[in-house]
């Protein structure tokens, strides 16, 4: 029994953040399958982080189906092992899109900077998968700032997900961004300074948005990293 509880935890940690594990573990009712509390935080400050794979639906089509799963759980081991070391937490996978966003579960002053240093990290682990593998991959990324709910629903295959206009502005930015490029709103741009650079790319037409004005992420000022 003990050494089922451990699997089982091992599990809840794998797929949802610790604090949220916390609060489902030993809870009888989710084994049973009657699972009906619902998990739901509210949180002002976050950013939020899209990332897709350019052209890789054609990029796929020459690749067998081992191989195209070889290749993208290489690259998204080298995100997670990224999230992990600037402490954001990775949201899901969809295909060859990959979610994270930074102040949650638990809250942080500098959320916005934790984001912009992985996408740069991110471009960074990107082109030395295509130094490795001979590939030309590209992705477009993009983020935003803003409130957002977390939480967990349903009674099966949790996930702990997000909502609110922030997610929804981040992905306009990753959709409506350029390949091989960090798009970021003025929201994130007001929050961020040194050590990252920018380059205004002005006021772009965003499906169902309108206007809005934005921003290149282009690197960081001198050698820092931190």
């Amino acid at each position: 029994v003990v050494a089922e509880q451990k699997v089982s935890e091992r599990l809840l940690l794998n797929v949802l953040p610790h604090s949220i594990a916390e609060r489902l573990k030993g809870r009888p009712e989710v084994i049973a399958d009657s699972f009906t509390e619902v998990i739901a935080d509210s949180f002002p400050e976050v950013t939020v982080l899209f990332a897709d794979i350019v052209g890789f639906t054609k990029f796929s089509a020459g690749v067998s189906p081992e191989r195209l799963v070889v290749l993208l759980n290489e690259i998204f081991t080298d995100f997670d092992t990224i999230a992990d070391n600037r402490g954001l937490e990775k949201i899901k996978s969809i295909g060859d899109a990959y979610m994270a966003a930074a102040g949650l579960p638990v809250p942080v002053d500098d959320h916005a900077a934790l984001a912009a240093h992985m996408a740069l990290d991110m471009l960074d682990a990107l082109a030395l998968f295509n130094e490795r593998s001979g590939y030309t991959l590209q992705m477009r990324i993009g983020i935003d700032s803003g409130a957002v709910v977390a939480g967990v629903i349903g009674k099966r295959k949790f996930i702990y997900d997000l909502w609110g206009a922030a997610v929804n502005t981040a992905s306009r930015m990753e959709s409506h961004g350029v390949a091989g490029r960090v798009q970021i709103s003025e929201a994130t741009r007001s929050r961020l300074g040194d050590p990252f650079l920018f380059e205004e790319r002005g006021m772009i037409d965003v499906k169902d948005m309108g206007e809005l004005r934005t921003w290149f992420l282009t690197g960081r000022s001198g050698a820092s990293s931190e």
